[in-house]
């Protein structure tokens, strides 16, 4: 396997810290408000991530955090007049709940920045005593010039990073690039005690403090959008480095960004969109579709038209899968040696690199042999049990049975409701004999009928 690591700006061999073991970190939310249709693209596309190593035999430990104290929330809640707990409880359940809308399944640990704040301190304290951070007026810095490996993640040099727009002058700092690990307190902020005075952290010390309880000093993977290369990741790896002289992460993947119609998603150009917003008006799998359809570390162009299309493409698999009797046959072993290569072809696509794109036009492979009536009916029903062993580890099936009842043509349905109402003719002439052989018939093409108080219903057999 291939991953193309940030710091060294090239794909490397994957090799990790533990054999058979993956530990993961991957950037969360700062709860302030719902997240956006571009912050989704992080969350599956680190889903996908630990579902494909899961798919491969690892035992894999996945963390992410949530930020809730931060300037925004803070913000917000003087805007709103509440507490600060309140807005980031709020978001916090919001987050949550949209993540399982999105089918994204819940990490190993995803513990929030007020729940280590003891560990916290512990660590900017220990940054002090080594000489790499300072106080000043109740705020603690670190000293960037005090690491010479700073900036080699980003590839941005210290001496290049002089007051302006991206790094803001501050008459404390040793050097415009210093960044903040300890927040002194302004009037009605909340506060925690601190050896610098009242106060709080900044953002860059938590995700510190909170991957490495969860995964260790250095771990395998760690994740995010682009956008958090600089100055979040950069920051991140600079304690873990002065700290224990390691990297925070071997590898670091970034996704790339998200642009709306051909521009930057921004709330002035009304463009700016939330997941929420989004699954209101598209299937889940549809928008882990759209993504997934795409290269992660390329851009990609979210449109209306772009994200129908995904939708009439995912469809083709659904419709692939109710021409056939796949949910009777699930569990039968896959032995056609041609849809085996297949499964190797996923394999060498998504070891490149975690190239999904590649990896889907596969699944269209295999929809089109099940579809195929010409085939073998032994190969379109491996290529049936096939398509969903894959297309599971991207994240669709989830739903599979109702689904694929939904997915039944019209007449299929109306089919069987007239076999049922036959049934329930000879029920009421009391043909046994005959109710019973028609339930026998339908159970043998895979639909199992109930009979309860209320009438009797069916469904597709597990």
């Amino acid at each position: 396997m291939k991953l193309y690591n940030t710091r060294s700006r090239s794909k490397e061999d994957f090799v990790p810290l533990e054999e058979g073991k993956l530990k993961l970190y991957a950037c969360g939310p700062t709860v302030y408000d719902y997240f956006h249709i571009g912050n989704a693209r992080a969350f599956i596309t680190f889903d996908v991530l630990r579902r494909y190593f899961e798919y491969l035999g690892y035992e894999v430990t996945y963390a992410q955090n949530i930020t809730d104290i931060d300037d925004k929330i803070i913000e917000k809640a003087i805007a709103e007049d509440k507490d600060f707990s309140e807005i980031a409880d709020k978001y916090t359940q919001a987050f949550l709940e949209d993540c399982a809308a999105l089918g994204i399944k819940p990490p190993t640990a995803q513990p929030r920045a007020t729940e280590v704040m003891p560990q916290i301190i512990a660590l900017i304290e220990q940054l002090v005593q080594k000489g790499n951070a300072y106080e000043a007026d109740g705020d603690v810095y670190f000293d960037t010039a005090s690491l010479p490996e700073y900036g080699k993640l980003s590839g941005k040099q210290v001496e290049d990073q002089m007051a302006g727009a991206r790094v803001a002058a501050n008459l404390h700092k040793r050097h415009p690039a210093d960044f903040t690990l300890w927040k002194k307190s302004k009037p009605g902020e909340p506060i925690w005690q601190s050896p610098w005075g009242d106060g709080r952290p900044g953002w860059h010390t938590e995700c510190v403090v909170m991957s490495q309880h969860y995964l260790g000093e250095s771990f395998d993977i760690h994740g995010g959008g682009i956008d958090l290369v600089f100055p979040h990741h950069e920051n991140e790896n600079a304690q873990a480095m002065a700290l224990t002289g390691k990297p925070l992460a071997r590898y670091w993947m970034h996704n790339g960004f998200l642009n709306i119609d051909g521009e930057k998603m921004s709330k002035s150009l009304k463009n700016f969109f939330t997941a929420r917003d989004i699954l209101k008006e598209y299937d889940a799998e549809v928008i882990r579709f759209f993504f997934l359809s795409k290269h992660y570390r390329s851009p990609i162009d979210f449109t209306r038209e772009l994200i129908e299309e995904s939708g009439k493409a995912l469809q083709n698999f659904y419709k692939a899968l109710s021409g056939i009797d796949f949910l009777s046959l699930k569990h039968i072993e896959i032995a056609t040696p041609e849809i085996i290569d297949i499964e190797k072809a996923f394999r060498e696509a998504m070891d490149d690199d975690f190239n999904s794109a590649r990896a889907i036009a596969l699944l269209f492979d295999l929809a089109h042999r099940v579809r195929d009536p010409k085939q073998d009916l032994a190969l379109r029903e491996d290529a049936a049990r096939m398509l969903v062993r894959l297309g599971s580890v991207l994240g669709f099936f989830q739903n599979l049975e109702e689904r694929l009842q939904d997915s039944m043509p019209d007449l299929s349905k109306q089919l069987i409701e007239m076999i049922l109402n036959y049934r329930k003719e000879a029920r009421a002439n009391k043909d046994w004999a005959l109710s019973d052989r028609l339930r026998d018939d339908l159970l043998a093409l895979g639909i199992e009928i109930k009979d309860t108080a209320q009438g009797t219903t069916w469904n597709l057999r597990k």
